[in-house]
């Protein structure tokens, strides 16, 4: 039961990260007026699917991420050539369905051969009916129909392309936005949830635990609290204690730890790793610092903090990942569900964190001037906004089509990466 409690929250937190994000470019996008054809969550095969007013809602095999796609962002897959033989289903004088197969099947409907069709500016189409011409209107919302599959056309004005560059800039900016302000009110849920520490340390505490270094091989429990070192108080020093630790390579010591209600003593070797000088024992340790309550207030002017500082830690990062490439510095999907889920087994306080954390990342991360993400779009967008005219359509599907390939590339680098780091 704890491992599905685990797989659920760690689902769940993706989900809520992703959804957030679409649902940003999602509602500007119909804000505008834009036809949104799909909301999706997730890539690859179709696991779920219903569809609301004119969207359609899929859920994918693959959780690393999702998309809201608009008319007009790509070519229309479904084109009507004039000679073309269909079948029109009319509704109040209008043409509410088209049907490009089967025509012979179909009931209540009109047969001709295409003379003239507009699905963009004009809705109109202009058929010949046993050698007699005849114009219909179009409705704007006419379903184009073919192997079963209903597709809603998409006049000019819900276009993506027709909307003005604030608009669409807005439609794009929204996802990152939403991502934003998701991470601002977990981080505050976070500091109502636990609190805000005091000025004065009370004990030092056991962190992450390495598996084959000396702290776990001895039997050390993360948030164990550290009371004595041989049989000396160790205080709240943690950089004291580790010092003590690094200086005692190959030297026995005698933690007194306490676990629970229950006081132990544990022999602890450090030992020197890589070659290097300084014993280790393979744990964090950290100055434990007891918490008070939280009023509102101040839960959202520590979320403000939060939302600063880890910024600048994600940009560090970057820039560190920028200065020193290395395969292993990057952290794919197994690699965060795997963080995740040790996370989730902390309780719902700590991934409520985490979650802010990861939401503020990918708000960052999908505003970097990177081919196929947020950020490349706006650059374009801004680009139009200075020419006063558009980039060509297909330069620019051209760019985020290897921008996506490269990262879909790198994607498959990465986890295959961490699937050999996972089992290695």
């Amino acid at each position: 039961m704890e491992l599905l409690k685990i797989i659920f929250l760690t689902v769940l937190m993706f989900f809520v990260i992703v959804a957030v994000h679409e649902w940003g470019h999602f509602y500007f996008a119909k804000r505008a007026g834009i036809l949104v054809r799909e909301f999706a969550i997730g890539f690859g095969p179709k696991l779920f699917a219903f569809k609301r007013d004119e969207t359609q809602f899929t859920f994918r095999l693959l959780p690393f991420g999702g998309y809201a796609r608009m008319a007009g962002e790509d070519p229309e897959l479904i084109e009507i050539s004039n000679g073309q033989t269909i079948a029109l289903r009319l509704e109040e004088d209008k043409v509410r369905k088209i049907y490009l197969d089967r025509l012979d099947s179909r009931k209540n409907v009109i047969r001709g051969e295409v003379l003239q069709i507009d699905l963009v500016d004009d809705l109109s189409v202009l058929l010949d009916v046993d050698g007699e011409s005849v114009r219909y209107q179009i409705h704007p919302q006419a379903m184009l129909v073919v192997k079963g599959k209903e597709t809603q056309i998409a006049p000019r004005n819900r276009q993506y392309g027709s909307k003005t560059v604030a608009q669409r800039a807005l439609s794009i900016f929204a996802g990152p936005l939403m991502n934003f302000i998701l991470a601002f009110v977990l981080f505050a849920l976070y500091t109502f949830m636990a609190g805000i520490p005091l000025d004065h340390p009370s004990h030092l505490q056991v962190g992450d635990v390495v598996k084959g270094m000396p702290a776990a091989e001895a039997g050390v429990l993360e948030g164990d609290i550290i009371e004595k070192i041989n049989g000396k108080s160790v205080g709240t020093d943690a950089n004291k204690m580790i010092e003590s630790i690094q200086a005692s390579k190959d030297k026995p010591m005698v933690w007194t730890l306490k676990r629970g209600e229950q006081e132990i003593n544990i022999t602890v070797t450090p030992r020197a790793a890589d070659n290097e000088q300084v014993g280790k024992v393979g744990s964090s340790i950290i100055t434990f610092f007891p918490m008070r309550s939280a009023s509102i207030g101040e839960s959202i002017t520590t979320a403000g903090s939060d939302m600063v500082g880890t910024t600048k830690l994600i940009f560090q990062g970057f820039q560190q990942l920028i200065n020193k490439f290395s395969m292993d510095d990057l952290g794919g999907p197994v690699r965060t569900f795997e963080v995740t889920g040790q996370i989730a087994k902390q309780g719902i306080v700590q991934l409520t964190r985490w979650t802010a954390i990861l939401s503020l990342y990918l708000g960052i991360f999908n505003l970097l001037p990177i081919p196929a993400l947020d950020g490349s779009r706006l650059i374009f967008l801004g680009i139009e906004a200075l020419r006063r005219k558009p980039v060509d359509p297909n330069h620019e599907g051209l760019v985020h089509f290897i921008g996506f390939a490269m990262l879909f590339l790198l994607m498959i680098a990465v986890t295959y990466n961490d699937i050999l780091r996972l089992f290695g």
